[in-house]
């Protein structure tokens, strides 16, 4: 029996948005991990019955490659979009005035906007504690069992989920050299731009996580303002009073858990409330722990109503 193919893209119905017809072209990566390669474009059709008189709305967790792959298959319909939960539907191609290139239509493509938030917790604690390290695996082991979360990176440190995800050959220092070229900075809409996305994604998704960058600053309070809950995580012990007092006193979150991150691999459970209190790691690069089992139960049993 042949295998399914490890993308699948499905079409619906003709839709309609003020006076834009359109229809959405939904991708959804069918493996176990989520993870595909450029060699499945091979074979990759798109469904019968598109519209070309209308737009192309195309949506779902993928690769860039497979985003810009499907735009140049869908060029002889009228527009294009791609759709970023944080904003809507990105118009990137047009051959009609029914839409011009970079307009941006507040649609939700899917239809899951939700009568209430969803969680969206902050990833803090101060530099070189392992917070994205911990973020993306936190994500990655959530993700096949809880489709509909997101992953927001709040920082400009250059440290994206394509970096966490390099093979054993990437060493450290092409690591810091992908990290120094990718790096921005900080400016006056930065984290109320972000902020912005979080509600924005809040009303569509399961759960945020929300990695923030490693130091305590005023800057920084639109995203408390955006966020419901807060996990420490420090390599020193001595700094996450300071974390408590922002995210906890300043902002009102709630704190679901403090993690002592260790070099060495460990798994000592300290407390359980009013917060989940443990010692584990390596959360580093290359080279990360299993988010214990302890810890994971806690956090869906806690954020998406469920146990393993």
């Amino acid at each position: 029996m042949q295998s399914p193919h490890p993308i699948r893209l499905t079409l619906s119905q003709p839709r309609s948005w003020q006076t834009l017809s359109y229809q959405v072209l939904d991708i959804e990566l069918t493996t176990k991990d989520r993870m595909v390669s450029p060699h499945d474009l091979g074979g990759l059709e798109l469904p019968p019955g598109i519209d070309t008189r209308g737009g192309v709305v195309i949506s779902g967790r993928a690769p860039i490659w497979l985003y810009a792959y499907l735009v140049h298959e869908l060029h002889p319909t009228a527009w294009v979009a791609c759709y970023d939960p944080r904003l809507g539907a990105v118009v990137v191609a047009t051959h009609s005035r029914q839409a011009q290139i970079g307009q941006v239509f507040p649609m939700d493509p899917g239809g899951k906007h939700r009568p209430r938030l969803c969680p969206a917790v902050m990833v803090v604690g101060p530099p070189d504690s392992g917070k994205s390290v911990f973020s993306h695996a936190l994500f990655t082991t959530l993700l096949p069992t809880h489709p509909d979360i997101y992953l927001q990176r709040a920082h400009w440190d250059g440290e994206g989920n394509w970096i966490l995800e390099l093979d054993e050959t990437a060493t450290d220092a092409d690591r810091e050299a992908y990290k120094l070229a990718n790096k921005g900075g900080l400016t006056d809409r930065f984290f109320p731009h972000h902020a912005q996305a979080i509600l924005n994604l809040r009303r569509q998704k399961q759960l945020v996580i929300v990695d923030v960058g490693g130091k305590v600053q005023t800057e920084k309070v639109p995203l408390l303002e955006a966020c419901s809950h807060y996990i420490v995580i420090s390599s020193k012990s001595q700094e996450i009073a300071p974390w408590h007092e922002f995210c906890g006193d300043r902002g009102n979150l709630k704190c679901l858990a403090v993690i002592h991150s260790s070099l060495e691999p460990c798994e000592t459970i300290h407390k359980r409330e009013p917060w989940l209190e443990i010692t584990c790691g390596p959360w580093v690069q290359g080279n990360s722990c299993a988010v214990p089992s302890v810890l994971l139960e806690h956090l869906t049993g806690t954020l998406l109503g469920t146990t393993r």
